[in-house]
């Protein structure tokens, strides 16, 4: 994934990084170059929206615990799902 632009982080490395820097957890990278290229990387930060709405719909129905993956697959595949339905909503009014 990626916007085309160089950034000094790349995608990839955001991407791993994304469920610490949205914990406030620490990771190996600096939390405000992650900010910065989620700033200016369009993608990158659509998939810090996803990852952000599967913790908060995890949260409210599992009771702290972390979900399987094959949990979170299925939830982020309905939020995608939904945000198509969404933009081909708009574009036809």
């Amino acid at each position: 994934m990626s916007c085309g632009n160089h950034h000094d982080l790349d995608c990839g490395s955001i991407l791993a990084a994304l469920d610490a820097f949205i914990d406030g957890e620490e990771s190996d990278l600096d939390r405000v170059k992650i900010a910065q290229h989620l700033h200016e990387c369009g993608p990158c930060l659509q998939e810090q929206h996803v990852e952000q709405l599967v913790k908060a719909i995890v949260a409210r129905g599992g009771g702290g615990e972390r979900c399987s993956e094959q949990i979170r697959a299925r939830i982020v595949t309905r939020i995608r799902e939904v945000r198509v339905e969404m933009t081909v909503l708009r574009t036809s009014d």
